[in-house]
C-alpha cells in the first residue's frame, strides 16, 4: 500500500513538473526562452535578441488565414515596416514533417523570396518544442517581446478572425498598434486577443 501511493505520489510530481514546463506564457512575464535552427541552417536563441525588440510570428504558407495577410502584403509590409526599426521579425513553422505547412528548406526560402517576405528568419520548430512553449494555437499567432525580453502581446494580428480579403478593411491592426505604443514608451492599450487562423499542425 505505502508503495502504491509512494507511486501515486511521484507520478503526480511528475506531471506537475510537466505542467511548469510547459506553462502558457503570459503578459508582463519574461518571454519563454528557446533555441532553434532557420531555414539556412543557422541557429537562433531568443536570449541573444536580448536588448531587442522581437515578434514572433507562428507561420503555415498553405493557410487561408495566413495568405489573407500575405497575398494582400498585410505581413511583408510589417515586416520590413519593423525591420527598418531594428526590431528582429522570426517567422516560426511548427507544422510537423508531412503535415500542411512543412517543406523542406530549400522550399520555404523559395516561398519566402516568391512572398517578398522579409523575416529576419524563419525558424523550423518540427518537433513543437518552440509552439508548445509559447501554447501557440493558430497560424497565424502573434507575439511581441520588449528589449528585456518581457512579452507585451500575444494573440491575432487583427480583430477580424476571417479569411476574407475584405475585411482586412477597418480592422484593428492589434501588432502594429501594440508594437508602435511599446516602442513609444507607452503601456499597450490590448496587450492580448484571440488568436485566429488555422490550427498549428503540431
Amino acid at each position: 500500500m505505502k508503495k502504491t501511493l509512494l507511486v501515486m505520489a511521484m507520478f503526480v510530481l511528475a506531471c506537475s513538473s510537466e505542467v511548469r514546463l510547459h506553462a502558457a506564457p503570459s503578459v508582463g512575464k519574461a518571454a519563454p526562452d528557446f533555441k532553434s535552427v532557420d531555414t539556412n541552417g543557422k541557429a537562433h536563441a531568443l536570449s541573444q535578441y536580448r536588448g531587442k525588440w522581437v515578434v514572433l510570428e507562428w507561420l503555415n504558407h498553405e493557410c487561408p488565414y495566413v495568405r489573407k495577410h500575405y497575398d494582400n502584403n498585410v505581413m511583408q509590409a510589417l515586416q520590413k515596416k519593423y525591420a527598418d526599426k531594428g526590431v528582429v521579425w522570426l517567422s516560426i513553422v511548427s507544422s510537423k514533417p508531412g503535415s500542411q505547412g512543412h517543406y523542406p528548406n530549400d522550399k520555404a526560402n523559395a516561398l519566402t523570396k516568391e512572398k517578398g517576405a522579409a523575416p529576419t528568419a524563419v525558424l523550423v520548430d518540427a518537433s513543437g518544442t518552440v509552439g508548445r512553449a509559447y501554447d501557440a494555437r493558430t497560424t497565424p499567432h502573434m507575439f511581441v517581446i520588449n528589449p528585456q525580453g518581457t512579452l507585451l502581446y500575444m494573440g491575432g494580428i487583427d480583430d477580424k478572425p476571417t479569411a476574407r480579403a475584405a475585411d482586412l478593411k477597418g480592422a484593428r491592426p492589434h501588432v502594429d498598434i501594440a508594437l508602435q505604443e511599446a516602442m513609444a514608451g507607452r503601456p499597450v492599450s490590448v496587450p492580448t486577443s484571440q488568436p485566429y487562423g488555422c490550427t498549428v499542425k503540431y
